[in-house]
């Protein structure tokens, strides 16, 4: 739902009824995934896809239909069929479980809330519940990025446990959904919930300010990263020549990472290739929590910086992590292109997937977030 949370904020703002049709789970191949909404007001006006279009005519007349009954939240499933080359399915053979709910602002003003933090830009997590109770399906508790709880779901003894599970989410900065209740969970029954989350922008650290450097910080921020160009040089780290750039540091790139902050998110790019600046700063990359480490140069350069990190007592399974030469093979030279290999491999990583062409692999292209099947009753 948080996809469309500007629209969602002005029609909540302007007290306009709307019915929200959510991706909550997906099986297979499908063009979006979990956590992306459409939503259909009571004049009809509509906002968001689910499925690229393959289904986007039978959720918006089940929205509509929503709007007009009332009632509780009720389910959809949608997957390939090829006995009716006409009949609504998806093309792309996935499944998609999507959950169509009624809401009314001025009785859930705490969605509203939630709304207002995403589309200003600070980080907020809004669980909904997708599976339990009937009384709760739909029903969300959100949590700020400073740990407000706003909660719409009635306290029955789930609160403090769907809370620390968006708690946990909001922090890696990704949406899931996870199964909670049990002995021992501090939830006193079952239930599904489906964590939307939107973070604080991921950060790119672009160590080296070069013209790859400038080419990279366009493509960072095209990604949605927050770009940062690092550079001990104050004649070539300036805001002029990286306007892409978040912020542009005169700085040791040591120095500055050392007193800078990172999670499992951040990527570290290092494009300088002079060992007196490399050698330091991978030093200290590699042994810090981000979620990817790349560093440019020739194979000689890499053969012999990783000698000279050796020296420096950085251990195997610390050089393991580290991404170089930079970027995956795909022939680039100019700057452009080689911001294209280097974000190529950073999104790789991020996905866990092989970088090979599809046509050259087998199965799913999109892989599902959950392993459980789909129940045919609705």
């Amino acid at each position: 739902m948080l996809n469309i949370a500007e629209t969602l904020l002005q029609w909540c703002r302007d007290g306009r009824p709307f019915a929200l049709a959510t991706i909550v789970d997906v099986h297979g191949s499908a063009p979006l995934p979990i956590g992306t909404s459409v939503a259909v007001d009571a004049d009809g006006n509509a906002v968001g896809s689910i499925s690229g279009g393959c289904v986007e005519g039978a959720i918006y007349d089940m929205c509509q239909q929503v709007l007009a009954e009332g009632g509780p939240a009720r389910r959809a499933w949608f997957g390939y069929s090829d006995d009716d080359a006409f009949a609504v399915g998806l093309t792309c053979g996935g499944e998609l479980d999507i959950l169509v709910q009624a809401v009314n602002p001025a009785m859930e003003q705490h969605i509203t809330a939630a709304f207002e933090e995403a589309v200003h830009g600070r980080p907020v997590a809004v669980a909904q519940i997708v599976d339990g109770p009937p009384d709760l399906l739909g029903a969300t508790v959100s949590i700020c990025g400073d740990g407000q709880v706003i909660s719409g779901v009635p306290d029955h003894g789930s609160n403090d446990t769907l809370a620390e599970e968006a708690l946990a989410l909001l922090r890696a900065g990704r949406t899931a959904r996870v199964d909670l209740g049990g002995s021992g969970q501090g939830c006193p029954q079952p239930l599904s919930v489906l964590v939307h989350v939107h973070a604080s922008r991921p950060r790119m650290l672009v160590f080296g300010a070069v013209d790859f450097a400038s080419a990279l910080s366009r493509a960072g921020a095209f990604l949605g990263y927050r770009v940062t160009v690092c550079d001990a040089r104050p004649v070539f780290a300036t805001a002029a020549r990286f306007p892409f750039a978040d912020e542009v540091v005169v700085d040791w790139p040591h120095r500055y990472l050392e007193h800078t902050e990172v999670d499992a998110r951040t990527v570290v790019c290092v494009l300088t290739h002079d060992a007196k600046f490399d050698v330091p700063l991978l030093r200290l990359a590699l042994d810090l929590p981000v979620g990817y480490v790349g560093a440019m140069g020739s194979r000689r350069t890499h053969d012999e910086r990783l000698r000279m990190l050796r020296d420096k007592g950085v251990s195997e399974g610390q050089l393991a992590r580290l991404r170089s030469p930079i970027g995956l093979d795909l022939g680039a030279r100019t700057p452009e292109e080689t911001a294209v290999a280097i974000t190529a491999e950073i999104i790789a990583q991020n996905n866990k997937r092989s970088g090979l062409p599809l046509s050259q692999g087998s199965g799913p292209i999109h892989r599902s977030g959950q392993g459980k099947p789909l129940s045919r009753v609705s």
